[in-house]
């Protein structure tokens, strides 16, 4: 099984394969058997069956639901475990297949057994005078319930009581809640009088005498459900001789002629009775499939199977129906039995094996027990039957995908892991450290993606990007090489054009998506559609997005991933949400999060309402100064070290050159000032065109202030542990213990304020809420409380003050804060990323930045001086200081390889940074390397006058040493001048332009903020569109074609000062879509 398990063979000889290999092996050798793991179980309940020779329906193997029960020890759970699978398969009426697997067979005599053939049935009883009543299939089962004890009524259609043993031990015997059991009266369309027969029969079938063979495990009790084809009920179930034999009787009815075979009159009955199953079940919305349908989906199944496995297992007795054989496909198909393994395998009746512990008749001989009144034992059943549906609900897998630059993705997934552990198994990983075999096997999926830029993922989310995209490739029958694949799933037009509602308009991404409005609708021929197929048609999803409508690309990434999981057959359970930088982020998630929790646990048929109630405080902060300290300590780590580990990033420790170069010096005392950082990084690896990650610090007058105003902390110098009580519960009941906090390191709180955490974000309402509680004054918890609650006031006086956490607590003087909860419930400082602005041939060991000081005033200019955190950081520091920082590859931004094709680089400002590598390279390679050659190369520089032209004289020496070809220089507020920008001046050599790009197949990269960047590529896209007389439709697609060849480059800033018009603009639009939103 290790070796056929696609999900091993695609690691097959890999570290991870390896590992299992030995550890299976370690496990059989000490204990002569071992254990699947969940993904193991699931996929081989999934290949049994598929291996199913004896079933039509097997189309829909890959959309199994497998419930993992194999930790239940006892009858009561298993019936729990029994009755959480009928709720989940019955679905009111839109039935779902599912299977439930309880403990593995060990040595024989411990086994675990169904001993229902089926979980739902009707019971039969036999009369002294050879009379039936009821199923006549079930006189024996039904002869053994009474003699355990079960109480019947004697009906035609009591249900009989689930019995099931555990471990090996006697049976026990369950009667169904009477809600739990979807029955469906029988009628016909036309025949009123068939009514009147009062026949019923049940919605789901459930077969549970099947052992389960995976892996040379043997799984002795497993339920098995899918729904009904309905000549099972109308041909076998009710017409048989040996079961309800009514066919007669109903043609009696009918007026039909039942002495002369010759009428025909049993084909006719049967067909009316045919008809009467599938018009009582279809017209109330109850899943059921006529045998034509299922037939064709068959053929298509064996079509399908030939191809994948060269053969499908088909017993022709059993797949043929039972009426109208010859007028359907699989009658004419020759098909061939054998056994493949995984496998559902017959096995002996458990009341002819079981070894009873006890005479069946020892319990006349026993004392009489206590007698307790039905008030009693229906409380007593309702609070276990709660605290184990509790217990089994949270079996129920719940993984939650994240990707992230800032942080704040995790933060929102970790909160909504919170949320869904509430009701479910919920488990999170960072999209790089998961494991994407697993994800066609999930049951509940959640993503909570940022998307980094211009529509790019984070670095963190590239290869599930890739992954996604390679299952796509495959799903469709293309191929292609793992660099073209890695270059497509992660530029931005893939990411771009699969972000579109039309999915599939640029690539081979078509299909249907399913979403949960579809899978509602309970209809039969949906069931076996063929569209409604694909890799994760049984994973249920959602998706919240995070981005900055400041750029055009809104969210790209998240509409991707929401895009492709439906493309590739996810089911969505609610429309994807989106979270705005620019407005409301945090209101939108505090939305999306409870709606998407309530769902999930509709869809699974737990109840939303008790387990809300029980999540109400999940996304409220539960941190109080009973439950966070600080702790003084001796150990501690170095700040490198303590800074990889708060980021998940390799922090190397660097020191600076020399004191940073005022580029502007010849401008003292004006508003705009321009660095260059000179780093000595010996022995760290990067290329032209890639980021450096800096760790900056907070400014020392800030954190001051704030230490000022925090209370519980004698000396801010002393090292310090913070740490969280947490709760475990063991089996002596409620453990609590004094943890250390899961990211804040052992440091100082003046370290704690200044290295790791973000004090000059404005503060979240969530923030302001815990802040509130710390007032003294009670104006100024009224003032906090009224920002926290209510939206417009919040984002109105969050973008006219945008204050950082001092100014907040001078607002509100009266706020004390303990320090151990507020820094608890601070975010981390993220890093600061940089172009990189050196060649690392001209400039060995040496990183160097261009570097913007930004500074500003709120309040329409008139409040207090801000500063930009790292910018300054970077400014006032000295030779020989030391800075933290990493390296960000940026593989689509390197210099191509090509030097026949033309180069065409656009930056203003500092856009230029990158650019300064890029003619540092080159000039490395005319002069130091005489053999090759370099591209034709054009720069477009803009800045607003001549005396703020960064490099001027390194530009200049470049075109003497022919390294730049020519330089374009746009000035937007020199005197005498008119405005002009850097695509202004594209637009002016238009038709060089067009015929570098289109003939000589130029590269272009730009540099710059997003609002340049879509001018520039709007510009650009106009030029070739007149010069070329395309459409606009093929100049879309020529444009995004330019992105998939790796010859347009981007490198984009966020909103700058610049840009404030901008942030204008996206905020009223960010406002608006909140509050369209219902």
């Amino acid at each position: 099984f290790c070796y056929t398990c696609p999900i091993i063979l695609c690691r097959l000889k890999s570290p991870a394969h390896d590992s299992r290999w030995q550890q299976v092996q370690k496990e059989v050798e000490a204990t002569g058997s071992y254990h699947l793991t969940e993904t193991e179980l699931i996929y081989g309940a999934k290949l049994a069956w598929r291996n199913s020779s004896r079933c039509i329906g097997r189309i829909q193997w890959s959309k199994l639901q497998v419930f993992d029960c194999r930790y239940v020890t006892t009858t009561s759970g298993m019936f729990e475990a029994i009755c959480n699978h009928i709720k989940y398969a019955t679905n009111k009426g839109n039935l779902r297949s599912a299977i439930t697997i309880f403990p593995q067979r060990t040595d024989g005599k411990h086994d675990y057994r169904i001993w229902n053939n089926q979980i739902i049935s009707y019971a039969g009883y036999k009369n002294a005078d050879g009379k039936i009543i009821g199923d006549p299939a079930n006189v024996e089962f039904t002869d053994f319930c009474v003699k355990l004890g079960w109480k019947s009524k004697r009906t035609e259609w009591d249900i009989l009581p689930l019995v099931v043993s555990a471990n090996g031990h006697d049976p026990d015997y369950f009667d169904y809640p009477p809600e739990l059991i979807l029955e469906v009266p029988l009628s016909h369309p036309q025949f009123k009088w068939f009514a009147e027969l009062n026949l019923r029969w049940y919605a789901v079938p459930m077969v549970s005498s099947m052992l389960f063979d995976c892996g040379g495990i043997q799984f002795t009790a497993t339920a098995f459900s899918g729904w009904y084809m309905s000549t099972e009920i109308g041909c076998r179930n009710l017409c048989d001789a040996n079961r309800r034999n009514l066919l007669e009787p109903i043609a009696i009815k009918m007026g039909l002629d039942t002495r002369n075979p010759t009428s025909l009159w049993k084909d006719k009955a049967l067909v009316e009775i045919n008809i009467a199953v599938l018009h009582s079940y279809q017209s109330r919305n109850i899943t059921i499939v006529d045998h034509h349908t299922a037939s064709e989906s068959f053929m298509k199944h064996f079509e399908n199977e030939t191809k994948l496995r060269n053969g499908c297992p088909a017993d022709w007795i059993w797949i043929v129906p039972p009426m109208s054989a010859s007028v359907t496909p699989v009658f004419h198909q020759e098909m061939a039995v054998y056994y493949l393994r995984p496998s559902f395998e017959y096995q002996e009746s458990a009341m002819k094996t079981h070894i009873w512990k006890k005479g069946r008749d020892s319990a006349k001989n026993k004392k009489p027990r206590r007698k307790f009144n039905f008030k009693q034992i229906a409380r007593a059943v309702k609070f276990t039957s709660k605290l184990f549906g509790r217990a089994l609900s949270r079996r129920i897998k719940a993984t939650v995908l994240y990707a992230t630059e800032t942080g704040r993705s995790e933060q929102y997934a970790r909160q909504l892991v919170e949320l869904l552990g509430h009701a479910f198994n919920a488990q999170i990983y960072c999209m790089s450290d998961y494991d994407i075999s697993s994800i066609e096997h999930e049951a509940l999926l959640l993503v909570v993606a940022s998307t980094f830029g211009n529509g790019d993922p984070p670095e963190n989310g590239e290869l599930f990007a890739q992954d996604l995209y390679a299952m796509k490739l495959h799903e469709s029958g293309h191929h292609q090489a793992h660099s073209e694949l890695t270059i497509a799933a992660s530029s931005k037009s893939f990411i771009k054009a699969n972000s579109r509602s039309d999915l599939g308009k640029f690539g081979p991404m078509g299909g249907r998506k399913i979403d949960r409005l579809d899978s509602l609708r309970g209809s039969t021929t949906d069931t076996l559609s063929e569209e409604t197929f694909g890799p994760l048609s049984n994973v249920r999803f959602a998706v919240f997005a995070l981005g900055s409508s400041a750029y055009p690309n809104f969210c790209a990434f998240g509409k991707y991933i929401d895009n492709i999981l439906g493309e590739l057959g996810g089911e969505r359970l609610m429309k994807m949400a989106t979270g705005d930088e620019i407005c409301g982020q945090e209101q939108a998630f505090r939305k999306w999060a409870p709606e998407v929790f309530k769902i999930a646990c509709e869809t699974f048929c737990l109840d939303p309402e008790e387990t809300l109630s029980d999540a109400a405080f999940a996304l409220q902060s539960e941190l109080s100064e009973n439950t966070v300290r600080y702790a003084p300590v001796a150990e501690y780590e170095s700040l490198d070290r303590a800074l990889s580990k708060f980021h998940n990033k390799k922090s190397m420790e660097c020191s600076v050159k020399r004191n940073p170069i005022n580029l502007h010096c010849e401008m003292n005392g004006t508003e705009r000032s321009t660095i260059l950082v000179e780093i000595m990084a010996e022995g760290i690896d990067y290329e032209p065109g890639d980021h450096v990650g800096i760790f900056p610090a907070n400014r020392k007058e800030i954190v001051d202030g704030i230490i000022e105003r925090l209370t519980g902390v004698n000396d801010p110098d002393e090292m310090l542990q913070l740490q969280v009580l947490k709760e475990k519960q063991t089996q002596n009941g409620v453990y609590k213990s004094w943890e250390p906090h899961e990211r804040l390191p052992v440091c100082t709180l003046r370290t704690l304020l200044t290295r790791f955490l973000d004090i000059t974000t404005p503060p979240t309402r969530q923030l302001l809420t815990y802040l509130a509680s710390c007032c003294g004054d009670k104006a100024d918890e009224e003032r906090l409380l009224m920002l926290a609650n209510e939206s417009s006031v919040y984002e109105d006086w969050r973008y006219w003050k945008l204050p950082h956490l001092l100014e907040v607590l001078e607002e509100f003087p009266s706020c004390r804060p303990p320090a151990a909860v507020f820094v608890a419930q601070l975010n981390a400082l993220q890093p600061r990323f940089y172009s990189i602005s050196s060649s690392p041939r001209k400039y060995s060991n040496e990183i160097h930045l261009t570097v913007a000081i930004v500074t500003y005033r709120a309040e329409d200019g008139e409040g207090a001086e801000h500063y930009g955190v790292c910018s300054n950081y970077l400014a006032n520091l000295q030779s020989d200081d030391k800075i933290y920082l990493f390296v960000r590859s940026a593989p689509s931004f390197h210099m191509s390889k090509d030097p026949t094709k033309p180069v065409i680089l656009i930056g203003p400002g500092t856009g230029i940074a990158p650019f300064r590598s890029f003619w540092q390279e080159w000039d490395h390679i005319k002069t130091e390397m005489v053999d090759c050659k370099i591209p034709k190369v054009w720069l477009f520089f803009g800045c607003r006058t001549k005396n703020v032209d960064l490099y001027r004289d390194e530009k200049e020496e470049m075109v003497q040493h022919g390294v730049l070809d020519r330089v374009f220089l746009a000035l937007s507020r020199e005197e005498n001048i008119p405005k002009t920008y850097v695509q202004d001046l594209a637009l002016k050599e238009a038709e060089s332009i067009s015929e570098l790009i289109m003939q000589e197949k130029a590269h272009i990269y730009v540099c710059g903020d997003v609002t340049m960047a879509e001018h520039v590529y709007q510009t650009l896209r106009k030029i070739l569109a007149t010069r070329e007389k395309r459409t606009e439709t093929e100049m879309e697609k020529y444009m995004l074609t330019l992105r998939d060849e790796n010859r347009y480059h981007e490198d984009i800033f966020g909103i700058t000062l610049r840009t404030a018009e901008i942030h204008n603009k996206s905020r009223a639009t960010a406002r608006i879509r909140m509050a369209s939103q219902p």
